[in-house]
């Protein structure tokens, strides 16, 4: 037995102490995780971590002078009779009927007081509460003070509420010892439902063969092997295996010498806690992959959905508008005066469109910006090509991030999708299409214009002078003469053939810087639509990878290092 409980005390020490302030931190990082994925990942796969977060933070608070260590066993294992062996009372009962034990039974070594709030979260009701603590013992317990053993139902029994309540205790004690008997250690529901389960909990695991004493001195050894077998199967490798025999205060040694040893060292319930947490973070872990996320959309995929909002939003449309609107306008402004109110006749490209403010209307002052515009509503093709390229977004920003991840990118990239119309109109609407000012050289040729009419008026009104003049009879104008031509006459044709001069050689000139405006026009209306896209595309969809990856560093903070 001596050195079975040293190994005991080898294994139950650890490798390592569990720092609270480090555990806390690990804590603080689940938390973080949750925060971070909340509303992107099922609640289903993150009870778990709700769970252990909760646990971890009412266990900490309740007690750290406490450890909690429950007997687990099958019908017939003996644990009552460890029980009542370890608190030398019979506290649990025991019997040949089975399960005898129907409910957790607890028995505290020291004050009840100081265990009563732990016990109330456990669950334990008071009347099957028990205190380990008489003037007769003098300080023969002294060294299991702190100690709350449970005494937890058969996890066999065919009473389901049995079960359900060991399920549930073994979620919240410290340290659980499995007791086994010689004729049932290698039965299949201990190690396949409970024994594999605590694979990550082997610092707080310890397994005891009960009713040793049944077997030859013989045989002990061979079944304590084939038992060790079985645990290392079950990822339980290094975790103290000990006999027992709860009428021989010999054969239970070892046992309190293990359970002294956990109680001083008050490692227990941090032991468990971390992991727990470990737990989690293995859980948690596909849920965040290994590879850093993106930082948000690729250039060419937001390069496609600008074009495909310009689309949308009619940029084409006013950027054509902007060019007839400029040939409109400057043919007003240079043409011929005489055939200006033939041209006022013809509505205003931009006006008809509805775009007010500095990009429609000359006239028109900025506060006067209106959303709705008359811009045509998008075609079929055009709304498609827009839905493609907001899934290609979210296809190539989702690309290689695990499940749920790339559903919820695809969800963000649509999640204004309905906004986006209104949008793209107040953006075309409030775009200074640079159509405010008329350029200089337009009042130049515009002067020059208005010159050359009123000479070719003044031209006709002399000449139609002289010949009313010779109509009555009156003597003759004399002409002054350029040559051999009246100047009546040089006046009025030089001014109507330079007038037409002027016009041809303004138009090229007009198309031109009507193209140019057309350029300036799209590049700004572009603009104004790709920060559309921005607030309602790919901020959303930056907004949830930027979560992804807080998840993952929380995630990696919280692992165990």
């Amino acid at each position: 037995m001596t050195n079975i409980a040293g190994r005991v005390r080898e294994a139950l020490r650890g490798d390592q102490r569990v720092d609270p302030d480090a555990l806390i931190a690990r804590l603080d990082a689940v938390q973080r995780f949750l925060r971070a994925v909340d509303g992107q990942v099922p609640d289903a796969g993150l009870v778990g971590a709700h769970t252990v977060v909760e646990r971890a933070g009412t266990r900490l608070a309740l007690s750290g002078d406490h450890t909690v260590v429950a007997l687990a066993g099958a019908t017939g294992s003996g644990k009552s009779s460890l029980f009542n062996a370890l608190a030398r009372l019979e506290l649990s009962p025991v019997g040949v009927r089975r399960p005898t034990t129907g409910v957790a039974h607890a028995c505290v070594w020291g004050p009840l007081g100081g265990a009563s709030r732990l016990l109330d979260w456990l669950g334990v009701l008071p009347r099957h509460r028990f205190v380990r603590e008489s003037a007769l013992d003098g300080d023969d317990e002294s060294t299991l003070h702190g100690l709350v053993l449970l005494d937890l139902p058969d996890f066999d029994s065919v009473q389901r509420t049995h079960r359900l309540e060991v399920d549930r205790l073994l979620g919240l004690v410290d340290l659980v010892v499995w007791v086994v008997d010689p004729q049932k250690y290698a039965d299949r529901v201990i190690h396949r439902s409970y024994l594999r389960e605590f694979h990550r909990h082997r610092d707080v695991t310890v397994v005891v063969l009960n009713q040793a004493d049944r077997l030859p001195p013989a045989e002990l050894p061979r079944v304590l092997d084939d038992l060790r077998r079985l645990l290392d199967a079950d990822g339980l490798a290094g975790v103290p295996l000990l006999p027992t025999v709860a009428v021989d205060p010999a054969g239970m040694a070892g046992l309190r010498g293990a359970l002294e040893r956990t109680v001083a060292e008050q490692q227990a319930a941090l032991r468990r806690l971390a992991g727990d947490v470990d737990t989690v973070v293995d859980e948690l872990e596909p849920l965040v992959g290994v590879e850093p996320p993106r930082t948000g959309p690729d250039d060419a995929s937001a390069r496609e959905l600008t074009r495909a909002l310009a689309g949308t939003a009619g940029v084409p449309a006013v950027a054509e508008a902007v060019e007839g609107a400029y040939r409109h306008r400057a043919g007003g402004t240079t043409g011929w005066p005489l055939v200006k109110g033939w041209r006022r006749l013809r509505p205003d490209p931009l006006r008809r469109l509805h775009l007010p403010g500095p990009g429609g209307d000359v006239d028109a002052p900025a506060e006067s910006l209106v959303a709705a515009t008359s811009v045509p509503d998008p075609t079929a093709a055009q709304r498609s090509a827009l839905n493609l390229a907001i899934r290609a977004v979210a296809d190539r920003s989702g690309a290689g991030l695990p499940a749920p991840w790339p559903a919820a990118v695809t969800a963000a990239a649509r999640s204004r999708l309905g906004d986006l119309p209104d949008a793209l109109d107040r953006a075309v609407a409030g775009t200074d299409l640079g159509m405010d000012r008329r350029p200089a050289w337009w009042r130049v040729v515009g002067g020059l214009q208005w010159l050359v009419t009123a000479a070719a008026l003044a031209g006709l009104g002399w000449l139609a002078l002289g010949y009313a003049l010779r109509a009555l009879g009156l003597p003759a104008l004399d002409y002054p003469r350029v040559g051999e031509v009246p100047l009546p006459t040089v006046l009025l044709l030089g001014g109507l053939l330079t007038g037409l001069l002027v016009a041809a050689l303004t138009r090229p000139v007009v198309r031109w810087a009507a193209r140019r405006a057309r350029q300036r026009a799209e590049q700004r209306l572009t603009g104004s639509v790709a920060t559309v896209g921005e607030e309602y595309v790919l901020v959303p969809v930056r907004s949830v990878l930027a979560r992804y990856a807080q998840a993952r560093d929380a995630l990696r903070d919280a692992a165990r290092r």
